[in-house]
């Protein structure tokens, strides 16, 4: 089993139509955002223009949260509503129009991968997938197998876990939890 502790401050951002957006991880490394070669991507974004258009990405699905209020949008003209944290599932191929102005969580798993989903979780969780990812939403201490983890606001925790043992995490605070087998 492999953890890996990506912090904010050190994701990269880059431009989107809407704002910026703060690559966490992309997977696998080699792949690349621009050539839409990756099995899942983790990333928070900033929505800055109002209206802003979804960037469209055919052949994934994708799972996005607002971090800091709610979120007025239109899929395939239409209109809907998703409250802060509240959690937003859509194809990425749908026509997507956001009037919020924001911040995000999003995540984009290849339309390949059947088995993946994003919870908002808290007090204590098992689980067995290849890949687990815990995202705080504030100041959180994870405790995996008996060891502590601290995280600031958006932070991410990734877990690895190739031969699906089980694991036991104990959250202090709400945390975006998903996990996916590949």
């Amino acid at each position: 089993m492999n953890i890996h502790l990506l912090p904010k401050e050190n994701s990269k951002a880059s431009v989107w139509s809407g704002g910026l957006t703060y690559e966490y991880i992309i997977h696998p490394k080699t792949a690349n955002y621009a050539d839409r070669d990756f099995v899942f991507r983790i990333s928070s974004a900033t929505i800055e223009e109002v209206p802003s258009e979804f960037t469209k990405f055919k052949g994934y699905y994708r799972y996005l949260v607002m971090l800091d209020n709610s979120l007025d949008i239109e899929i395939n003209k239409e209109k809907r509503t998703y409250e802060k944290y509240e959690i937003m599932e859509f194809n990425s191929d749908d026509n997507i129009t956001s009037y919020t102005k924001g911040s995000d969580f999003n995540w984009m798993i290849s339309e390949k991968i059947s088995h993946h989903k994003l919870i908002i979780s808290k007090n204590e969780q098992y689980y067995n997938a290849q890949i687990i990812i815990l995202f705080s939403l504030d100041t959180t201490v994870i405790k995996i197998n008996e060891k502590s983890y601290d995280l600031k606001p958006y932070d991410l925790l990734i877990i690895e876990n190739q031969k699906k043992e089980n694991i036991a995490l104990h959250f202090s605070n709400e945390c975006l939890a998903g996990i996916l087998d590949l």
